[in-house]
């Protein structure tokens, strides 16, 4: 299974051919392993770098929040969110 060009398995998965495994995390893969259907362990090639992380403040001086950003939402936008 691929989630988000990360590989996903089973340690059965990897117990059946581990070989094959640790080729294919040499050539760059990355594998999330997962126990009971749950993440248990991301495995990666050491010096593996990540997609490039965006930097703070790329949108700087575009627009402005407004100062009542974090204000309670009117009463009828409540409503219509809780559909009444």
């Amino acid at each position: 299974m691929l989630i988000n060009n990360i590989n996903q398995l089973s340690i059965d998965e990897i117990r059946h051919d581990l070989p094959a495994f640790l080729q294919r995390i040499e050539a760059g893969e990355v594998f999330v392993i997962s126990k009971a259907g749950k993440p248990l362990a991301e495995i990666k090639p050491v010096g593996f770098k990540s997609p490039k992380v965006r930097p703070y403040g790329l949108c700087k001086g575009e627009f402005k929040v407004p100062d009542d950003f974090d204000d309670p939402l009117p009463e009828n936008i409540i409503q219509e969110f809780e559909g009444k």
